[in-house]
C-alpha cells in the first residue's frame, strides 16, 4: 500500500469523512401524498431531491470520488399511508428490493446517456397512444438518470475547480457515454453504487467484479496505461470506496451491508475464470484489512492448490473471508431448480451466501426461515409416547417438515415491494418492458433458511440412542427434563449433551440423520410454487435466526438448555465434542447438497496462532480443497484467539480493527451487540 492509499484509508478508518455530512433533505411523504404521487414517482422524486442536495467533495487523496453528504433518507409515505400498504400485503423486510445483483457492465459498456434515449423512445411511444401504463415507471427513469448525470457534472466542475484535471476528464465521459479505461470503469460502478443507495435499495452485491471488470483492465495494460502496480492500487482505492458510507447501511448488525464481491469460477464456456484481476482484488484486500468488500471465491474440484494458498493467507490475517462457493455442486443444483445452464455458471452470492442470478434474478433468497430444531421439538411433544420405535417418530418428524414447509410457503402471498426505478435499469428487461424490477425478472424465485440442523439432528440421535435403542430413557422422562430444562437431572443432562452421538463426528446414525432431514426439508419444497411462479429453494444457512429460533423453544433433547444458541449456519452444535475438522467434513458433506441450493456455509473456526508458517497455510488451504472435492456447496473459516475477543469486551478501544465472521460477513467485534460477541467467543475452535 503506497502513501497515497495510507492517507486515504487513514481519513476513512478514522471517520473524518463524517464531518462533511451536513446536508439534509427535509420530510418529503406528506407532500408525495397531498400530490397523490404513485410509489414509483415518489421513489424517483426522493432520489432527484436527494442526489440534488449533494454537495461535490473531492479529497485531496483520492481518484474514485462520490461520497454521501447527506447521511438521511426521508420516508416515502406517512405512517398511516404505510400501514395500509402493510395491511393489506407481505413486507419482505423493509419492503425494499434488496439483495440481488444488478448487470452492471451493460450499463458501464454504454453509459447512461444510452439508458435515457432507450427510455425516452419509449416514453415517446406512451404519448402516442402505446402507453399501457408504463408512462410513470419510464418518466421516473429519465428522472432518475438526469439527477444522476447533474451530480457527476457538479463533482466535474468542482474537479476542474480545484485542478484535478484527471477527475474532470474522467467524468466528462462516464457516467454518461460507456466506460473505455480501467479507472473510468471503477468510477462508473461507483456511480451505480452509490445511487442504488441512495434511491433506498440496500445489500447491493458487487457481483463478478473480476470478469466484467477484466476486459478493461488488459486493455490498460496492453496499452501501457497500467502495470501492475497501477492496477493494484486502483483496486485499492476502489475498495476504500466500499467502506466510505457503509456505516449508513447496517443491516441486523452493523457490517451486515451486502457489499460482497465474487471471484474467480467457470466463466460462459465452462473454463476458469481466476484472472489477474482476481489476484489484484485479494491482493487489495489482504492490504487493506478492511471488512468491505466481502470476497467470495468461487471454486471446484479442480482449482489449483496455488488460489487455496491465496485465500487462506486473507484468512490468516483474520478478515473473515475468503468464503468458498463449489461450482461443481452450486451449478448442477441451480439448474436442477429451472436456470438456464448459461445463467447457473454465471451464479454470484447474494449478501450472505445465498445463490442468485446477477441482472436476471429477483430472488428473494431469504425470505423465510425454517426451524428443524422446533419440528423436532413439537412432534416430540405431540408424538414420542405413542410411538413404537424410531422409525414411526422419524416419520412422524418428516410429516411435521413437510406441514411447516408447506404452511411458511402458504402464508407469502400479495407480496408487495417499493419500487425501483433506477435500479430496474441495471436489470435484464426492464426498461424495455417498461416494468420496474420490483413486479419480477426472469427469476422469482423464494429462499427459505434452514436454521438448527445440528441440534435437530444431534436431538433425533440423543431419542434414538436413549429412548430407543437403549431404552434407559423413558419418553416421559426426556420430555419432563426438557420441559424443566433439566432442573433435577443433572447426570442425564451430561450424557444428553456430552456422551450422546454428535452430528461432526462422521458416524452413521449423525450423517444419516442430518441427510434424512434435509432431503425432506427439499422434498417438501420441491413442488411448491410462488405467487410470481418461482419455486421455493431449500438452505443450510441459517442468518441471525440461530439466535431467534433458539429463543422460540426451550431445552432440547441434546442437552442444549433453554436460551443457548443453535450453531450459526450449517455447523456442528456449540458443546459437540468433536474429532476434528476432517471428520466435521466428512459428516457436513455427507448429504446431497445440490437439494439444498439456496446455500449456507459450513464455518469452521481455527485458532489464529494455527497460521503460524507456510506449512500451516499449506494445510489449511488443503482442508478446504477436501471440502470442496468431497462435495460441499459452501465453506467459511473463520481465524479466532479466545483471549483477544475477551480482551475486546474489556478493551474495546485497543482492538477496533478487530474482524471476525458472524453469519455471513465480516464485522468489527466491538461493534457487535454481546449476544453475537458471546456466541462467536463460544464457537468451537480446531
Amino acid at each position: 500500500m503506497n502513501e497515497r492509499i495510507a492517507a486515504l484509508r487513514e481519513f476513512i478508518v478514522e471517520k473524518r469523512h463524517h464531518g462533511l455530512r451536513t446536508g439534509v433533505v427535509g420530510e418529503l411523504a406528506g407532500d408525495f401524498r397531498a400530490r397523490g404521487l404513485a410509489p414509483v414517482e415518489r421513489v424517483s422524486c426522493r432520489l432527484v431531491r436527494l442526489l440534488d442536495a449533494e454537495s461535490p467533495v473531492i479529497l485531496e487523496n483520492e481518484r474514485i470520488v462520490l461520497t454521501r453528504t447527506v447521511p438521511k433518507l426521508p420516508a416515502l409515505f406517512e405512517d398511516a399511508e404505510w400501514k395500509g400498504i402493510t395491511a393489506g400485503h407481505f413486507i419482505h423486510e423493509k419492503g425494499n428490493v434488496c439483495n440481488i445483483c444488478p448487470d452492471y457492465a451493460s450499463t458501464i459498456r454504454v453509459g447512461l446517456g444510452e439508458r435515457r434515449r432507450e427510455a425516452a423512445d419509449l416514453l415517446a411511444g406512451c404519448a402516442k397512444g402505446q402507453d399501457d401504463g408504463k408512462a410513470p415507471f419510464l418518466t421516473a427513469v429519465v428522472a432518475s438518470i438526469d439527477a444522476v448525470v447533474r451530480l457527476c457534472g457538479r463533482y466535474r466542475a468542482e474537479a476542474e475547480r480545484l485542478g484535478r484535471s484527471d477527475i474532470a476528464e474522467v467524468l466528462t465521459r462516464v457516467p454518461v457515454q460507456g466506460a473505455t479505461t480501467f479507472r473510468e470503469a471503477l468510477q462508473f460502478f461507483r456511480i451505480l453504487h452509490f445511487t442504488l443507495w441512495c434511491e433506498g435499495e440496500y445489500h447491493n452485491t458487487v457481483g463478478r467484479f473480476d470478469q466484467f471488470m477484466f476486459p478493461y483492465l488488459k486493455a490498460d495494460m496492453e496499452a501501457g496505461r497500467l502495470d501492475r502496480g497501477s492496477a493494484l492500487e486502483l483496486v485499492e482505492e476502489f475498495f476504500l470506496s466500499f467502506n466510505r458510507d457503509s456505516d449508513l447501511y447496517p443491516g441486523v448488525q452493523q457490517g451486515d451491508n451486502g457489499q460482497s464481491l465474487v471471484l474467480g469460477g467457470m466463466d460462459a464456456e465452462g473454463r476458469d475464470g481466476f484472472n489477474l484481476l482476481s489476484e489484484l482484488c485479494l491482493e487489495a484486500s489482504g492490504e487493506l484489512m478492511l471488512i468491505d468488500p466481502k470476497i467470495n471465491l468461487r471454486v471446484n474440484s479442480s482449482t489449483g492448490s496455488e488460489i487455496y494458498r491465496r485465500g487462506t493467507e486473507l484468512t490468516k490475517k483474520g478478515l473473515g473471508f475468503p468464503q468458498y462457493s463449489n461450482d461443481d455442486v452450486v451449478i448442477p443444483g441451480l439448474v436442477s431448480l429451472g436456470y438456464a445452464p448459461e445463467d447457473a455458471r454465471n451464479y454470484v452470492v447474494a449478501a450472505c451466501w445465498e445463490f442468485i442470478i446477477p441482472g436476471a434474478g429477483m430472488d428473494i433468497p431469504n425470505i423465510g426461515a425454517f426451524s428443524f430444531p422446533a419440528v423436532v421439538d413439537s412432534v416430540m411433544r405431540s408424538s414420542l409416547a405413542g410411538c413404537a420405535d424410531f422409525g414411526a417418530f422419524m416419520a412422524a418428524v418428516k410429516a411435521g417438515i413437510a406441514e411447516e414447509a408447506g404452511r411458511m410457503a402458504s402464508a407469502i402471498h400479495d407480496l408487495w415491494m417499493v419500487p425501483a426505478p433506477f435500479y430496474s435499469i441495471l436489470m435484464d428487461g426492464c426498461l424495455a418492458s417498461g416494468r420496474d424490477i420490483s413486479l419480477g425478472a426472469r427469476y422469482n424465485n423464494f429462499g427459505f433458511h434452514g436454521t438448527g440442523l445440528s441440534t435437530a439432528v444431534d436431538s433425533l440421535a440423543a431419542i434414538e440412542t436413549y429412548v430407543f435403542e437403549k431404552r434407559s430413557v423413558s419418553p416421559s422422562r426426556i420430555l419432563s427434563a426438557v420441559k424443566t430444562d433439566f432442573e433435577g437431572e443433572d447426570d442425564l443432562l451430561h450424557t444428553l449433551r456430552y456422551d450422546a452421538p454428535k452430528f461432526g463426528n462422521n458416524d452413521e446414525m449423525t450423517n444419516g440423520l442430518a441427510t434424512e432431514l434435509l432431503a425432506a426439508f427439499s422434498d417438501a419444497l420441491a413442488g411448491l410454487k410462488n405467487e410470481r411462479g418461482g419455486r421455493f429453494r431449500a438452505g443450510t444457512g441459517s442468518a441471525m435466526y440461530y439466535l431467534w429460533h433458539a429463543n422460540e423453544i426451550g431445552a432440547s433433547p441434546d442437552g442444549r438448555r433453554k436460551g443457548e444458541p443453535f450453531s450459526a449456519n450449517y455447523s456442528p452444535s456449540l458443546f459437540a465434542k468433536l474429532k476434528g475438522p476432517i471428520s466435521v467434513i466428512q459428516s457436513f458433506t455427507a448429504p446431497d447438497l445440490k437439494r439444498t441450493i439456496n446455500g449456507g456455509p459450513l464455518t469452521l473456526e481455527f485458532h489464529s496462532t494455527l497460521f503460524r508458517d507456510e506449512e500451516s497455510i499449506r494445510k489449511v488451504g488443503d482442508i478446504v480443497r477436501t471440502f470442496i472435492v468431497s462435495g460441499g456447496h459452501q465453506l467459511q473459516l473463520n481465524a479466532v484467539n479466545k483471549e483477544s475477543l475477551l480482551d475486546a469486551q474489556r478493551h474495546p478501544d485497543k482492538h477496533r480493527g478487530l474482524i471476525v465472521r458472524v453469519w455471513g460477513w465480516s464485522a468489527y467485534f466491538i461493534e457487535l451487540d454481546r449476544e453475537y460477541q458471546e456466541h462467536i467467543i463460544s464457537r468451537q475452535e480446531y
